[in-house]
Parts: C-alpha cells; structure tokens; sequence
C-alpha cells in the first residue's frame, strides 16, 4: 500500500517544527541577500512601473509554491525536492532534482557573496576593483571554508534572531523613508500601459523572480514538522503574503527617494544616504553585512551536506562522503563547494548571477509542477493538502517556469547546462563505483 503523509521509512528526528518554526523558514528562505541589491537593477530594467512586478513575480510564483505545499503534505520524511523527484520519476530524476538544489544554493552563494562585497565598496570603492576584489572574495569564502571545515559554528545566529535583525532594517527603512516622502511615494504611470512601456519587463521579471526563490528549503527538514499536510501550506502562503508587501515597500520608497536609483550597485546604501545621511547608510550597512554575512554561513554550512548526504546514497563518488577525521565534518564536500563559489565569483557579477540561479530553480520547480499529477492519484488522502480545480495549478506553475524561460540569457542556461552536465557525470561515476567488481 502506497505511503502517504509516512516516508517508507520512520523519521529518527523530533518533530519540533510548527507554524511559527516554518514560516520562519519561509520568510529567511525568500529574504536573503538579494532585496538590498535588486532594486536598482528593477528600475533599470522597468522604471516606475517596477514595483508591479514584484505583484506580477508573487502571482508567477503562487501556483509554483502551492505544488509545492501539495507534495509536502504526502510525505512526512525530509529531502524535499530529491524525495519527489524519487518517487514520480526514478532516482535519476530525483537525483538531477537534488542536483539543481544544490547548484541553485551553490550560485546564490556565489552572488551574495560578490553582493557583500559591492556593499563594502560603498565605503571603500576600491573594494570592488581589480586584484582588492579578488583578494577580498577570496578572504571571505576561503574564511567560511576554513570555519566549516573546522566544524566551527558559532558565527551563525538563530534563525529568530536573523528574520528579526533583517525585518528590523528593512521595515525601519521604509517606514521612516515613507513618512519623510509622503505623497512622493507613489509613482506616476497608467498600469494598463505597463507592456507598452518601452522597458524591458520580461528581464525584469527574471531578475527580480530572484527575491521569490527559497521558499523551497522549508519543504527539506519537512521530517521534523509537527503536521507538514496542515502547517506547510499556512507557512508558504503568509511568508508569501508578507514578503511581497515588503518587497512592494521597499521599491516604491528606492525609486522615489533615489530617481537614478537604476544606476547604482548598492541601491538601497543610496537610498538611506540620500534620506538620513551618512548615518543612515552605515545603519543599513551593518544590516546588509548581517544578512549577508548570515545568509553565506547557512548556506555554506547546509547545501554540502546535501553532496554529503547524495555520496552516502550512492548518487555522487564516494569522495563527497568522506569526513575528515579529526574535525568530524565533510570537509570534502565543503571545499568543493567553496571553490565553486569562489570560480563563479571572480566571473560574475551580482545581476549576472541573480539570473544565472534563476534557471536552476525554474527547472526545479518544473519537475516539481510535473510531480503533481504523477503523485497525486497514488499517494493523496483525507489528510493531504490537495488543490482545487484539478490540475490547473500544476499546469500554471509549469507555463510560469515556460514563460520565464524564454527571457532567460544562453549564458545563464550555458553556465547551468554545465553545471548538470558535471552532476550528470559525477553520477554515472558514482554508478559506476557501486557496480561489483569480478
């Protein structure tokens, strides 16, 4: 009899998580590094009418995000997208799934970290130039590099302090700004007018898609949620909910206080300079470094473990797998990580790499939408979080990952074609080790 809200197997971990420990997941997942750097990319790319795009990503997102509350209320294991992608299409499949998670997380990394160091540059430009950045993109992912290797984690925050250092810093940013701005702050344009701009809407619709992805990293640890069927779904929708309001909040207070906020790489730096001074800019300064610097941690921290974990189960060379005796940590799996990060950094610039990530997750999410219909009639019960309307969810969120697709750069998809082709490879020779040797 096939498994419903129950992995094959029993979860060992307690189960700790409610609401409130998933939303927090949710709003951390979506609120990352990227808001502090993107508004001045979004109004590049579509001026005035930028702060409707972030509704228009948020309506994009929605179906995409409701799949994926649908599947994690049919299992109650972690693992998440390489859980989904086991059982509708085969370990292959699960493992590419598993695979684009961690490019996805990989690239991110990648792009906050260059997006740390503009924000340094602000204070010292020459941060942010020649042999002074390398060196500095350097000293940061060698130095997490060296600290997780070393098991060290007592840099890191908990996760309530985090969402509350970042909240405190964006909302005191737009509801001081909005006071001071007034009736400044709506911006004049006809909506309907909005695709006959001559802006480029589709790029920055792409872009900004980047602030909407992350949400997923609340489906992997769904083996230690209280009730996923009845929680999951709550905790996606309001962190959603939520985050699109700031978002909104946020550019509508960066075009208007700021009008050549387009040119900039550290907008929001300018934006706080511009209303409150200089005081104002080294106060969202620390909180961009807090952010930041959290969000690298985390990210450097967890997604080698997920190489770690694919090596155990035979998905990636045994090499992944290997734990350093004397630290006790995949140190492996970890310096792997952190030189890929570094070689995508010192080629790529913040926007650059906002995109680039983009294209690992829209295949992410389309073998999440697809999973839908294949899951559905084998594993949906009375206690399951089913959609409504059939499968016009599933076939809305895979005609959003369709149509972002098509604005997507060939080198956003060479870069990423790339990466699953050396997925692919560590695979088979993964596959390959495994085979019983005469």
């Amino acid at each position: 009899m096939p498994e419903t809200t129950s992995s094959s197997k029993a979860s060992t971990l307690p189960r700790h998580l409610g609401l409130f420990g998933l939303w927090l997941l949710v709003v951390n997942g979506l609120i990352g590094a990227g808001i502090f750097g993107l508004p001045g990319g979004a109004a590049k790319l579509a001026g005035e009418y930028s702060p409707l795009i972030y509704l228009f990503c948020a309506l994009l997102i929605l179906p995409i995000l409701l799949c994926m509350a649908e599947l994690a209320s049919y299992f109650s294991g972690s693992g998440g997208p390489v859980r989904y992608g086991t059982a509708a299409f085969g370990p292959f499949i699960g493992f590419q799934a598993g695979w684009l998670y961690y490019i996805a997380r990989l690239v991110s990394f990648a792009a906050n970290s260059v997006l740390l160091v503009d924000s340094i540059g602000y204070f010292w430009p020459a941060a942010t130039e020649g042999i002074n950045r390398t060196l500095l993109l350097t000293f940061i992912i060698a130095g997490l590099t060296l600290i997780n290797v070393l098991g060290s984690v007592r840099a890191m925050r908990s996760l309530a302090l985090l969402t509350v250092m970042k909240f405190a810093v964006l909302l005191l940013l737009v509801t001081a700004a909005a006071s001071l701005l007034g009736s400044q702050l709506m911006p004049q344009f006809n909506p309907l007018h909005v695709f006959d701009s001559p802006y480029d809407i589709g790029g920055a619709t792409l872009l900004l898609i980047y602030a909407f992805v992350g949400f997923e990293s609340v489906v992997v640890p769904a083996g230690e949620a209280k009730n996923p069927a009845r929680d999951m779904p709550r905790a996606l929708l309001l962190g959603l909910l939520l985050v699109t309001l700031l978002y909104v909040g946020i550019q509508l207070v960066s075009v208007a206080a700021v009008p050549a906020i387009g040119g900039s790489a550290s907008p929001l730096l300018d934006v706080a300079a511009s209303l409150f001074g200089p005081a104002g800019a080294l106060l969202l300064m620390f909180g961009v470094v807090a952010s930041v610097a959290a969000n690298l941690l985390g990210a450097i921290f967890s997604t080698p473990r997920a190489s770690f974990a694919l090596a155990e189960d035979g998905s990636l060379p045994r090499w992944f797998a290997r734990v350093q005796p004397r630290f006790l940590t995949p140190a492996n799996s970890i310096v792997f990580f952190g030189a890929l990060a570094l070689l995508l950094t010192l080629y790529g610039s913040f926007l650059w790499l906002a995109a680039a990530t983009v294209v690992s997750r829209l295949l992410l999410y389309s073998l999440t939408c697809a999973a839908v219909p294949v899951l559905r009639p084998r594993l949906a019960n009375a206690n399951s979080f089913v959609l409504p309307l059939g499968y016009l969810f599933p076939l809305l969120g895979l005609a959003a990952c369709i149509w972002l697709a098509l604005q997507v750069s060939w080198s956003a998809i060479v870069a990423t074609s790339l990466f699953i082709l050396l997925g692919t490879v560590l695979y088979l020779l993964a596959r390959w080790q495994a085979k019983p040797r005469k």
